[in-house]
Order: C-alpha cells, then structure tokens, then sequence
C-alpha cells in the first residue's frame, strides 16, 4: 500500500484533481476529509493534525439506513468478495442477483414482477423512460413519447431524468430547449395530511386526458419530492393518477428512489395510497449505502409488451449490471430491515424530529417546518448561506447538507434519541445562521 498522505496534501490534492458534485472546478469550499465511519458517526481528519467525529444526519444522501460499519453488512461483501466480486451479466447469471430481484418482486407492491438491475438511481429512471418509450413504439404508439410529471420534482442528472425535473428550479434549466419537451402540471398543494384539493385533481384530469395520445407514461415521486425541494403531498393524488393512467391507457412510473424501504413510514410510498405503478425505481437504500446499484421493476404488461415487439429485447446493458457484491449487500440490508421493527423505528425518529424540530418555526426567516417519518425540513424564506449554516451544524457535532433554501435531516433508522436531538440542535443552528 501507498504511503498515507497527510491531510493537508490531501485536501489540496482534492482540490486540484477531485471535481465534486454540484461544485465548480476547482472548488472554492474546502471538503471534510472523513478517515472513517461507524454507526451513526463519521470520524473527521483535522488539517492541525486531531481527528473529531460527527452524527451523520444525512445517511449519505439517503442510503446509509443502517448506519456505517455494519456487522452484517460487511459480512455479506467479505463473503461474496470470497467467491467473485463480479462477472458480466449478458448470458450469465449468479445467485446473490437471483435473490436480490425474487426478493424485490416479494416486498414491492404487485404486480411488479420483472426486475431489471442497474448502476445509479439516475440510470435505473433512464431505463424506466426506456421501457416505456420501446413498449408503446413495439404495440405500434410512437407517437405516445411524451412524459407527464408535476413541477417541484427530481429524477437524477442524466439526460432522460433531467427532462423531467422541474424546469425552473435547480440547475438543469440551463439544457432548456435541448431536453425533450415533456408535460408538466403544477407541483402538488398541501401536505402529506392535507385532503385533496379538487381543483388540482382536475387539473391534472384535464392535462392527461388532453395529452393522452402523445403520453408514454406519468412520472412521480410519490408523497415526497425529493432533491426538487423535499415537499410532501397527499396520498390521493397517486390515487387519481392511477386512475387516470388506466382511463387513458397512459403508464405510470412511480420513483421510489429516495422514498422506499421505509423512510416516509411506509415501506414504499405507493402504499400510503395502496396503489401500484407499472413501473417502479428504487435505489439510494437499497444496498444499505455499501455499493452503487439500483432496480427497475415493471409489471409482466410492460415487458410482455416490448417482447412481442419489433425489437423484443430492452436494449440496455451496463457493463457492471448485477455486480454480485452490490446484489449481495442488498439482500442483506433488505433482510436486516425486514428482520427488525423498522416502521416502529422511523416512527420513533419521527417523535424526535417533531419534538426536536419544535421551535424552527420561531426562528427568524423560516417559512415552514414538516416532518413525515425519517424526514425532518426547515424551510426558510431565502436561499441558504451555505457555508454559514454548514459551519454552525459541524460546531454542533452533525454533519447536515443544506441546499437551496433548505435546511434538513434524513438519518439513518439506527440514529438513537440523543443523537436525533442532536441533529434537530444543529438544523437549527444552522438556520438560525443561514
């Protein structure tokens, strides 16, 4: 092994070569150079030389549900690293993917039956949007291409997901004018708990049924939109879009990455409406935050569908689909989930962040507070300082990572009561100087 670097060397070397998400090159922040993790906690080098730890109140965006270091985690890579780390999927199979897609089929919401396996949560929309383009254009529909979605949303940052986020917020409004135009209708009212505005359900009656003929399919994320700028919304709007998708013969895509295996209290979000998708996309959670990897679920319609086409096969292939160490990982992190209270759990966590989140709403500039399960949001009135607000969650002991005008937590389920008042202490912190 190479000689270790010292911090210093490190950060600058970071900052000469490492381009970041969301940053410009070079970057203009100095990152924290995390040494190690363990539980809830990452362990933090200091460029003077000591080391400090901070609760991860991000899950690393979203996946680590089970915390770091996890016994059961790591034994699930060593012991599939001892067998083979990875082989191509094209006409080869192996177990720990068998399992992972039959396990998949078990939990989600019938009739979700075939499961494609992908790279990135990113990449797993890609392949839905592929679906449902190849399967209109192989029943003889090509000019059912088009995608329906509602403003406020974020489904990744290649090129089919960025045609749907929302086209005003966020950065992928400088590719106006070359993405595909798709059908937008305004963000969902309310919150989670809010009834059904009649209105905005007509509004988005009216909006499929006069694009039904152009329409591939309606794409959500349901209950909760997420990097768009973590909103909630009721229930009932799955319910009249799934309605609508089967009056006018339109598919629906439910993403599911940052909302399934149990973080809005629901194992997937569709089941707060008791709905299922034609097509579904989970990622983020699904490895327990160990490897990359997501999943494409679809009903036996849609890929009966493409089969019988002209072209009867989906013509996607990443090199590393299936990689046995992330499909092993994931079975684990699905069994160590299922295996446990985990509803009793982000209940729990919920309590905390209602109770911790509190007094937000008296703090200067803040427009609004909302908790649904493992989901804390201090919203403010401007854009967030982010550095400022970062500095005052770090003096607070917790690693958060504001966005926009946000302030917000998403801890892992194991996050135990100290410390999710811990998190709640920093996110207002970090608002308060924000």
């Amino acid at each position: 092994m190479p000689e270790p670097l010292a911090v210093r060397s490190l950060l600058d070397l970071d900052r000469e070569h490492v381009w970041h998400p969301y940053g410009p090159m070079p970057g203009r922040a100095e990152p924290l150079l995390v040494e190690s993790a363990s539980g809830v906690r990452l362990r933090v080098s200091d460029p003077a030389g000591g080391t400090f730890e901070l609760v991860d109140g991000m899950s690393s965006w979203w996946s680590a549900v089970h915390g770091y270091n996890h016994p059961v985690l790591n034994e699930a890579v060593r012991s599939q690293l001892d067998r083979m780390s990875h082989v191509m999927f094209g006409g080869l199979t192996h177990e720990p993917a068998v399992r992972l897609a039959a396990r998949l089929v078990e939990i989600t919401p019938e009739p979700l039956r075939h499961v494609f396996l992908a790279d990135s949560g990113s990449v797993s929309v890609e392949v839905a949007v592929k679906m449902c383009l190849q399967y209109w254009r192989s029943r003889g529909r090509p000019d059912k291409r088009r995608l329906l979605t509602w403003r406020g949303g974020y489904h990744g940052d290649t090129w089919q997901p960025m045609s749907v986020c929302d086209p005003d917020g966020g950065m992928h409004h400088l590719w106006s004018g070359v993405l595909s135009r798709q059908v937008f209708a305004d963000p969902p009212p309310g919150g989670f708990d809010d009834p059904a505005d009649p209105r905005y359900a007509a509004h988005l009656r009216e909006l499929v049924a006069r694009h039904a003929d152009e329409l591939a399919a309606v794409i959500v994320e349901p209950v909760v939109q997420g990097a768009g700028g973590m909103r909630f919304h009721s229930p009932d709007y799955l319910r009249v879009l799934r309605e609508l998708c089967d009056e006018h013969d339109v598919l629906l895509v439910l993403d599911e990455i940052a909302t399934g295996f149990g973080r809005t209290g629901a194992l997937f979000a569709a089941d707060h409406a008791g709905i299922a998708p034609d097509v579904m996309c989970l990622g983020k959670a699904l490895t327990g935050g160990y490897l990359t990897m997501a999943a494409t679920l679809c009903t036996s319609r849609v890929a009966e569908g493409i089969s019988r086409g002209k072209v009867p096969v989906l013509a996607h292939g990443p090199t590393f689909m299936g990689n046995p160490l992330a499909a092993a990982v994931a079975g684990a992190s699905i069994d160590l989930l299922l295996g446990q209270d985990w509803a009793l759990e982000v209940k729990r966590i919920e309590a905390g962040l209602r109770e911790g989140l509190a007094d937000a709403s008296a703090i200067a500039g803040v427009r609004d507070v909302r908790v649904l399960g493992a989901i804390g949001v201090v919203q403010l009135d401007h854009e967030v300082d982010i550095a400022a607000a970062t500095r005052a969650a770090v003096g607070s002991g917790v690693w958060l990572r504001p966005f926009r005008d946000l302030v917000y937590t998403m801890p892992p389920y194991v996050t135990g009561d100290e410390d999710v008042a811990r998190i709640c202490a920093a996110v207002l912190a970090a608002a308060r100087e924000g």
